[in-house]
Order: structure tokens, then sequence, then C-alpha cells
């Protein structure tokens, strides 16, 4: 197994993982004559991106990453690079490869960073996809993107579902712990105000814990509590304050 697998399967019972998966599903065993494109939605940090890494490897679905320069074209490449296809032709037979593909194989799409299919005004490329196939599509993105899809009324009215990814709790803590603070015993308080410093955010909680297991490595300890460690050092993500000019060394 490697590395990467035993990550991804680690995360499995995160409650934004457990969300992604169940939605997919619900999609994917839709009745008859109900639409089949849903979204997940929540803000940066979440585990969004992660939840859909695994969820793609649970349902065998395909996965991509949709970046801010892209064209339709590109982004319908990079769905046939996932396909194991070559792109031949223009875009309209593009799209009409990845129709017939996930319409005979029942794959899903996951699409992520969809954000930028808005600002690309590209959104309805995914709707022919989607129409074509008949296959399961989810769009993946920030907490604002339901209200920006309602700029397209043909996407917005073919959606299952909005589900909302949760910020993390203790019991996305407590699993994460032994991945990034291995071997290291955390006290109930610290985990507590290691999960109020990180303000929900799954990455941030991640990141803390390494702190944290750094730090017991440095002071060649098996146990951090608030009497070894101070809270206030705990990454928030906040931006520093600007430094006085004198102490940089400006004029």
């Amino acid at each position: 197994m490697t590395d990467e697998t035993r990550l991804y399967n680690s995360v499995a019972p995160l409650r934004n993982v457990a969300a992604l998966t169940a939605l997919i599903d619900r999609v994917q065993n839709r009745a008859i004559g109900l639409p089949g494109m849903a979204c997940f939605y929540g803000w940066s940090g979440f585990g969004k991106s992660t939840a859909a890494i695994y969820a793609a490897n649970k349902f065998q679905a395909v996965l991509v990453q949709c970046k801010s320069s892209w064209t339709k074209k590109n982004l319908c490449k990079a769905v046939l690079a996932e396909l194991g296809l070559p792109a031949k032709g223009n875009t309209a037979d593009l799209v009409d490869q990845i129709s017939a593909q996930l319409a005979v194989h029942g794959m899903p799409l996951i699409i992520d960073e969809a954000d930028h299919l808005i600002a690309r005004k590209m959104v309805e490329i995914v709707r022919d996809i989607y129409e074509g196939s008949q296959a399961p599509v989810i769009l993946i993105g920030e907490e604002l993107l339901p209200q920006k899809l309602k700029e397209w009324e043909r996407v917005h009215g073919r959606m299952l579902d909005w589900v909302a990814a949760e910020p993390a709790d203790l019991a996305d803590l407590n699993h994460l712990a032994p991945i990034y603070a291995p071997g290291i015993a955390i006290t109930a308080d610290l985990r507590v105000e290691l999960l109020r410093m990180s303000h929900g955010s799954t990455r941030r909680v991640c990141v803390n814990l390494a702190k944290l297991g750094e730090q017991a490595q440095v002071l060649g300890v098996d146990e951090m509590s608030r009497a070894n460690f101070d809270p206030r050092e705990f990454f928030t993500g906040t931006a520093p304050k600007p430094r006085r000019s004198e102490i940089v060394g400006a004029a």
C-alpha cells in the first residue's frame, strides 16, 4: 500500500469525506427522471479536495481540478486524459467523446475548483456533458458557488442537491492526530484549544497537529499539554502584522 493510499484510507471517517460520498451515492442511485447534478461547497481549508480524491477512488469517478487559465477545450482534454483517451477534434467532438464514455461506463464526473467554470463562463459545457451522458456530475467549490450558479438557470435547475462542507470537529481531529502527530499523546484540553484556534479548517488542524509533533520531538516527550505548549503558538491563518521599519533596516 502506498503512502498516498494509506493517507486517504485514513481520512475516510472525516465528516466531509462522509458527506461527499453520501452525496455522490445519492446522485448515482437517483430515481429515474431526477436531475443528476449536485454541488458540494464550503470555505477554503474544509477538506473538500481531500474528500474529492477519496470519493473518486471509491466510486471510480473521473476527477479533474479546474484551473483559472483553462479554456473549454482544456477542460475537455483534462477529462479525456483522466479517461485514458486521446483528445481529437474540436471542442464539440471532445464533449461527445466524454459523454459517450461516461454514459457507457456510468462513471461520475467530479469537477473540483468549479468556481473557475463560472469565472471563465464554461459551466454550460459541463451541462452539455451531463445531458449527453446522464452520468452524475458533482461540482465542488467555495462557499458562494451555489449563489454564482444562479446566473446559469439551466445548470442551477439540474441540481439534485446542495451539500455544505462543515468545519472540522473533535472527531476529525482525533482521526487526524495519529497521521500528523504519530505516537504523541495530546491532552483533551489542548485538543480543544487546537480545534478552536484552527477555526474549523481541516487544513489548519493538520498544520497544528504537525506543529505539536515537531515540538514533542524538540522537547523529547511523548505527551503534549498546556504545560509544555502555549496554545497561542497554534497557527490560526491570521496574517502577521507589518514589522516596524527599524526592525527590518528600512530607511
